[in-house]
């Protein structure tokens, strides 16, 4: 049945089959048309350019999602500098998340400088999310830090000499990319912490201030010796201090300060001493009020026993008007020798 129809003759005499044919080919002919129009200024470049890239690569590239324009337009610019990448290893970094463009540029300018630099750590420097043409020019043109990072809100790094005196450092540090270390090194952060931290230890292990004033070159060479850059992804060149200036003296107020706290101690100490000193007072006073009771209470005591003597008949009359007699003349002796003392300007406890 189907090829009686295919057989079939239109009403021009042309057979069906032809014109379905023809419109085939006038499809496929409009697609490749298109498909042509679309990548045939990047094949007419790459061609020209020698960059070995063909039409079914480029066909391929927009099938897997890749930006065919960046590929030829950085392998075209790797060949015309004399690299050979490779058009594959371009697409899997552009299918990674890289930045195609600028680690061709890095590896270019990387050959200009003479720095030893493979694609593959550029690739892996571009996807640990550095920039590796920021870092080869680093390499190239060496950048300088300023210690401490005035962005930190610090504008000096304060040490304090052994003879008390404190001194205010700023510092410039000229470092450079070290490529090899690029990936999983330290950032220009640690550079910072650690050449502050040598300046602390240089200007502390001073004997004196002056010894600091007089030779600051003193601080660069100390830190330099450190090797603080190991780790890192920089190589220290120089260390250069940019001004020094006299702080306070903190030796002195620090002696100031242990003075009023011995102070404090000793007035606590003697307060302490005085309240007990008080508390003994009263203390003693209470004991003579109870030894005056116990002498009341035993004076208490004697009319009763002189009553018990007359009733037993062991004390007479004549003993009791002696014994009278004593008490009058004691009196009499104690009234005469407290008004001596009185006139002597003496007081009776």
């Amino acid at each position: 049945m189907g090829m009686n129809v295919l057989a079939q003759v239109s009403e021009t005499g042309v057979p069906v089959w032809l014109i379905l044919l023809i419109g085939l080919a006038a499809i496929l002919l409009l697609v490749a048309i298109i498909i042509l129009g679309k990548f045939f200024n990047l094949w007419i470049q790459s061609y020209m350019t020698k960059a070995r890239i063909g039409f079914l690569d480029l066909i391929g590239m927009s099938l897997r999602k890749v930006n065919a324009t960046v590929i030829v337009r950085s392998q075209i610019t790797a060949v015309k500098a004399g690299l050979n990448l490779d058009t594959g290893a371009l697409e899997a970094h552009y299918l990674a998340g890289g930045n195609v463009w600028n680690v061709v540029r890095a590896l270019i300018a990387a050959n200009r400088a003479g720095i030893p630099l493979e694609f593959k750590r550029a690739t892996a420097i571009d996807l640990a999310g550095r920039d590796v043409l920021e870092a080869v020019a680093m390499s190239v043109t060496p950048r300088v830090i300023d210690c401490p990072d005035p962005a930190k809100g610090r504008a000096t790094i304060d040490a304090v000499a052994m003879d008390g005196i404190q001194l205010k450092a700023k510092a410039r540090v000229t470092v450079r990319t070290n490529i090899e270390r690029l990936v999983g090194g330290a950032t220009s952060e640690t550079i910072i912490a650690r050449v502050g931290e040598g300046i602390v230890t240089t200007i502390g292990s001073a004997t004196s201030y002056k010894k600091v004033l007089e030779m600051p070159d003193l601080i660069s060479q100390t830190v330099l010796k450190k090797g603080l850059d190991a780790g890192t992804a920089y190589e220290i060149l120089s260390i250069d201090i940019a001004d020094v200036d006299v702080g306070d003296n903190v030796g002195a107020k620090l002696q100031a300060d242990q003075a009023e706290a011995d102070k404090r101690v000793a007035q606590a100490k003697a307060e302490e001493r005085r309240a007990m000193a008080l508390a003994r007072e009263a203390e003693m006073r209470a004991l003579t009020q109870e030894n005056r009771a116990k002498v009341v209470l035993a004076e208490a005591e004697i009319p009763q026993a002189i009553a018990y003597a007359f009733r037993e008949g062991k004390l007479g009359i004549m003993d009791y008007y002696g014994l009278r007699n004593i008490q009058a003349d004691t009196a009499m002796r104690e009234s005469i020798g407290g008004g001596a003392a009185e006139a002597r300007g003496e007081t009776k406890k």
